[in-house]
């Protein structure tokens, strides 16, 4: 039963590992082709907009660096960033969602061995099991935040592993549309929802226990967290709808793409 509750830490953890594991399967029959998991040396997609990191270049040159991607999912950014020369990690707190990426890249080096590959990680963003100063780079494309109680401390970590100048780059829903319905349709451009209210959306089972929670910050938040973080912020990327795109993908649609933004992107630096 879905419901506006809060949830801490502790239980939106055990909420994402449980519902992701779960959905594995169904995610990637449903996104895997679009997300470029069946690829053979990954993609690095952004957003639903579809926008390509090998396009954009937000990381900057990634060859030779050390980069974390923190909620790498079935890691098919991880693996592009390996192919294209960095020493990647993916960091994610979903075994099933782990298991996709590790199945990709056993994939790979049956059919290419010894091409290079991402080390892949079981572990919550909010505690991120690296030493200070180990990356040059750091990202997550719809990965993590949107899903953790303290994304503030999240950010705290992510600057605590970075190294001086390193880049933190991240993608998430655009804060505005947490105003809006979960649709894709008509009944998703009457705003109905407090933007101002952050109370978490969340389901729960029958005994009360949060089964899926996803938390909603502001743009001026998640600004404050980048700064008290120590983080310069150097641009927000809010993508258009392309017109070649006509796919749906939950609430994502050609109709709201072209009317207001779905994705957010901070592009931070140490």
């Amino acid at each position: 039963m879905p419901g506006r509750r809060r949830v801490d830490s502790r239980s939106s953890e055990r909420a994402s590992r449980s519902w992701w594991d779960h959905d594995s399967d169904e995610y990637h029959r449903t996104h895997g082709d679009f997300l470029g998991v069946t690829s053979e040396a990954g993609e690095f997609v952004w957003c639903p907009e579809g926008l390509h990191e090998g396009d954009v270049h937000l990381l900057g040159d990634v060859e030779g660096r050390d980069v974390l991607e923190i909620g790498c999912g079935s890691a098919p950014c991880s693996r592009w960033l390996a192919s294209h020369g960095a020493r990647a990690t993916g960091l994610d707190i979903s075994a099933g969602m782990l298991a996709h990426g590790a199945a990709a890249i056993a994939a790979r080096e049956a059919s290419s061995p010894g091409s290079p590959s991402p080390a892949l990680i079981q572990a919550s963003a909010e505690n991120l099991p690296f030493a200070d100063a180990s990356f040059d780079v750091v990202c997550s494309a719809f990965g993590a935040i949107p899903f953790v109680a303290d994304s503030a401390g999240v950010m705290r970590e992510v600057r605590r592993v970075l190294r001086p100048g390193g880049r933190w780059v991240f993608s998430v829903n655009h804060p505005m549309r947490w105003i809006f319905p979960d649709d894709p349709g008509p009944a998703g451009l009457t705003a109905t929802i407090p933007y101002f209210d952050r109370t978490p959306y969340a389901e729960f089972d029958p005994d009360g226990t949060a089964t899926y929670v996803e938390h909603h910050r502001t743009v001026g938040d998640r600004v404050r967290e980048i700064v008290a973080a120590g983080l310069t912020l150097v641009d927000i990327v809010e993508p258009d709808w392309p017109e070649w795109l006509d796919r749906e993908w939950g609430q994502w649609s050609p109709l709201r793409g072209e009317l207001f933004p779905g994705t957010a992107i901070f592009c931070c630096t140490a």
